[in-house]
């Protein structure tokens, strides 16, 4: 019995190392699909995240388009940015190089531009859907934690800055969180992926959180078992692995979304790269779900940079002692 087990078991295992080379696709040792490496979505940075009007339900730039797009971005690294505003696919933060919230010239990673006209792709107009009910006048911010990057709080109110937690987790070096964290912003777009049997880690190079997830049939844990990452399942399709998101944090900030977060993402490697899918799902906060894409490119250096996100930080300092002497004037 135990030499048909073994057979019968060795008999699948030839057959999954004759699927993945007949599909091209590279698999682990155990027949897993490869996704390992180091990967960048800097490519990415050039696109807006939301699609402008006149591409209506166009996802890609036709060849004049993007030329223009490339001798931009050509320019862009080449001068001394010191008048450019920088200009981030997932946040809403902006300011002129070298003034004196932006980081240094010399941090910037603008690579090689994508020919997407969004990174939104669903709705086919490439735009947000509009804001449910329970959404409205919610805003980044409204609640607390939206920090400087989140703008105005709600109804064009000027944050607080009561104390820490008027930050973002961003602000506090606790957290990018999920998904912004693929998304490209100034500096640090890279991820590194890492499998074992049963398990696949993401590390983000932004504040190098790593999620880890189990492969498999698990089911998600209890709802009161919150996270600033929700918890994660993931589980293959063919060669794509399918990522279920839930258990979120009601300090979740998610372009205005909360504890009712739920993500479904799928990662695929192809010839082109990694190929990454996120739809993003919250009635809380958006009429309908929405979908973005991104492709990520493989990275022959496997290092990550550190994310010294304290060293020598004195923002929440200052912004807080601002906060305070604007009251007392």
């Amino acid at each position: 019995m135990r030499r048909i087990i073994a057979a019968a078991g060795m008999a699948a295992l030839m057959a999954v190392i004759v699927s993945a080379q007949s599909s091209g696709v590279a698999r682990t040792p155990w027949g897993d699909p490869d996704l390992q490496g180091t990967w960048s979505s800097e490519a990415e940075l050039s696109v807006p995240f939301q699609r402008d009007a006149q591409y209506g339900d166009r996802r890609f730039l036709t060849e004049a388009e993007f030329a223009q797009r490339q001798k931009t971005t050509a320019s862009q690294v080449q001068s001394d940015l010191s008048e450019f505003e920088v200009f981030t696919a997932d946040t809403r933060n902006a300011g002129a190089v070298g003034s004196a919230t932006s980081p240094p010239p010399h941090w910037l990673e603008r690579g090689k531009a994508s020919r997407r006209t969004s990174l939104i792709v669903d709705p086919p107009d490439g735009r947000l859907p509009a804001t449910a009910q329970q959404g409205r006048g919610r805003g980044r911010g409204a609640a607390g934690g939206g920090g400087t990057f989140g703008g105005l709080g709600a109804f064009g109110a000027t944050p607080a800055f009561n104390g820490p937690q008027d930050l973002s987790l961003w602000e506090r070096c606790i957290t990018r969180g999920v998904p912004a964290a693929i998304f490209p912003t100034v500096y640090n777009a890279n991820i590194r992926i890492v499998q074992g049997p049963g398990v696949v880690a993401i590390t983000y190079e932004m504040i190098h959180d790593t999620r880890v997830i189990p492969i498999g049939s698990t089911a998600h844990v209890g709802s009161p078992i919150r996270g600033y990452e929700g918890d994660s399942r993931g589980h293959w399709e063919g060669d794509t692995l399918v990522v279920d998101t839930t258990n979120f944090s009601d300090k979740t900030d998610y372009r205005g979304s909360r504890e009712t977060l739920h993500l479904i993402e799928r990662l695929r490697r192809d010839r082109d790269g990694l190929q990454y899918e996120v739809t993003v799902d919250d009635p809380h906060t958006w009429v309908k779900p929405w979908t973005a894409a991104l492709t990520l490119d493989a990275q022959p250096d496997d290092s990550l940079f550190e994310y010294a996100c304290h060293e020598g930080n004195n923002s929440m300092r200052n912004i807080l002692s601002a906060a305070r002497a604007a009251e007392r004037k």
